[in-house]
């Protein structure tokens, strides 16, 4: 009674539902119209036939021969009798045993074996839930940020209003609620009082309605919204959001710090307490083919170098890596150190020549803006030309026509560029000019975007030197929010780890712990009694109860789990 009591409660809100039962109940109507009508013309043609019968039996005999029972108990003697038998034969067969059973497994068991599978999915989350995480919307963002809440045990849930969509995610084993988006009931059932954060990623328009709707029901919940353009971002604060990101600007504005175009100098792309991460473009400067031994930037300037970029590949350091002119030096350092860094390398010319982006949406847009702001002179490819006019304030020249085409690509500056920014959101389309740039160009640094993690790897062969991701950025930015920490971009699929010393490290040297070695991490830092030691050679000793900082992705954090902390 309870599993019947949930199914009519479904049907009667399912508007599918009320409009296949219209369609059903007027199939049904006319059935009972045609059986009644042969009813009364059996009574008609039995008189002329001189026999007499009563109304249940002519609805007993009409309803005998349309289901073909045919039990031959009344018959007609007369031909127009059998004819009309034969009619009634035949709609019986049309009507009772061909598309009755079509309407009713089309308009009523299929509806119930489709409410039976919705109603697998949850609801509501389950009681007593609290300090979880709600997600609007479960896009590549939201893909990628809840990869990282698993790996923190994090509890999480994605709210979905298609029944077929909730399904999905709920056979694929990801904690999803179903339930309108623009209705308060969801958000109380998925308990919004007791939530940590909620994540509204939906379109503009929509983010305002449903930032109105949580802030009525939580006033004091951390609201995180994601904004597509720049013009959305007062609204949405205005409307109740904590914190409203312009993911596709902070992009293009990333990519454009990315480029190479500037006297040699440190980057700084992440912060660890009172440290900078920053990144060493030594190219055309006195470093190149030198080890980094040879360097001898600790000993001059106390900056630690925790890492190389080489194409696109962070790879740890021994000391004995002969650098080239692909290399990026990661370094770690104070401020003022990173300055002094930075003052050895001012007298170096850079090259004179404008950056070329290729790609003028809201990330080429945003990078162009980003270069004139940083005084870098830029030159622009679209195939859009209202595109390149929007992007001409910001551009020495803006060109409009296909990227790949050769002559426009020499006309832009391949040849002498220092950097190439690739904005498009093609995946295809930016490996593909990877790939054509980096044949007319060897020296050229590479800075692309890229929307599927699966190309990553495959946009580095074909030439780029540094790639980020959308998915990226938006994931880390909401994850520094829900841990109250800086927003770090080390680069695609990197991320900076602070990790317990495990027991079976304690004690040893960092030479003996094979931390490099075995995981590819990076140790950039040791933290011990709220001292942060960063000089660190192979002889440094890892004590018991401090903190491992180290450099590295998802994959190398879970082989350091699973051979160091494990093994606990």
């Amino acid at each position: 009674m309870k599993f019947v009591g949930s199914q009519l409660a479904y049907y009667l809100s399912d508007r599918d539902f009320k409009r296949n039962s219209k369609v059903l109940l007027k199939y049904l109507v006319l059935l009972v119209i045609v059986i009644v009508i042969f009813s009364v013309l059996f009574h008609f043609i039995m008189e002329i036939e001189g026999q007499n019968h009563s109304w249940i039996t002519g609805f007993y005999w009409t309803l005998t021969v349309m289901s073909t029972l045919g039990f031959g108990d009344i018959t007609f003697e007369s031909d127009l009798g059998r004819f009309f038998s034969i009619v009634v034969l035949l709609s019986g067969i049309f009507m009772l045993l061909i598309f009755l059973p079509f309407a009713f497994i089309r308009h009523f068991y299929v509806p119930l074996l489709e409410s039976k599978k919705k109603n697998r999915v949850p609801r509501s989350v389950p009681q007593k839930t609290k300090d979880h995480i709600l997600i609007c919307s479960y896009d590549v963002i939201a893909r990628d940020f809840t990869e990282r809440l698993k790996q923190d045990n994090a509890p999480y849930y994605i709210i979905e209003k298609d029944p077929e969509k909730a399904l999905k995610l709920y056979d694929a084993e990801v904690p999803v609620l179903l339930g309108e988006l623009d209705m308060e009931e969801t958000f109380l059932h998925a308990n919004i009082k007791e939530a940590k954060l909620v994540l509204v990623n939906r379109d503009d328009i929509l983010n305002t309605k449903i930032i109105l709707i949580i802030r009525n029901l939580a006033p004091h919940i951390t609201i995180v919204a994601l904004a597509t353009d720049d013009e959305s971002v007062d609204v949405q604060q205005l409307s109740g959001a904590d914190h409203v990101l312009p993911i596709k600007r902070w992009l293009g504005e990333q990519l454009a710090n990315r480029v190479n175009a500037q006297h040699a100098k440190s980057q700084p792309i992440g912060q660890y307490e009172n440290l900078l991460i920053a990144e060493l473009t030594i190219q055309h400067t006195t470093l190149v083919s030198k080890t980094i031994r040879e360097t001898k930037l600790r000993q001059k300037y106390g900056v630690s170098i925790v890492g190389i970029w080489e194409r696109g590949i962070l790879k740890p350091i021994t000391g004995n890596e002969k650098l080239s002119h692909d290399s990026v030096l990661v370094i770690i350092g104070k401020e003022e150190q990173l300055l002094s860094v930075d003052e050895v390398f001012y007298d170096y010319k850079p090259n004179p020549n404008p950056v070329l982006v290729i790609g003028g949406g809201k990330v080429g847009l945003a990078a162009a803006q980003s270069l004139h702001k940083n005084g870098v002179s830029a030159n622009l490819i679209d195939k859009e030309p209202a595109l390149c006019k929007k992007a001409s304030p910001y551009c020495n020249e803006v060109f409009a026509g296909l990227a790949s085409d050769y002559e426009l690509l020499k006309e832009a500056g391949i040849m002498d560029a220092p950097s190439v920014l690739l904005s498009t959101h093609d995946d295809a389309m930016n490996i593909h000019l990877a790939s054509y740039c980096r044949k007319l160009n060897k020296e050229v640094r590479i800075v692309s975007r890229i929307t599927k993690a699966r190309n990553i790897d495959i946009i580095h062969r074909a030439g780029a030197n540094f790639v980020l991701s959308y998915a990226t950025l938006g994931s880390e930015a909401v994850l520094s929010i829900s841990k109250g920490q800086e927003l770090n971009i080390l680069g695609e699929g990197i991320k900076l780890f602070s990790v317990a010393m495990p027991q079976s490290l304690a004690g040893k040297s960092l030479a003996e712990s094979g931390i490099g070695a075995k995981t590819g991490l990076s140790v950039i830092a040791i933290k011990e009694n709220s001292e942060v030691e960063t000089l660190l050679s192979a002889n440094t000793i890892l004590p018991q109860g401090a903190e491992i900082i180290m450099l590295g992705n998802i994959e190398m954090r879970d082989k350091f789990n699973e051979l160091f902390v494990t093994e606990n």
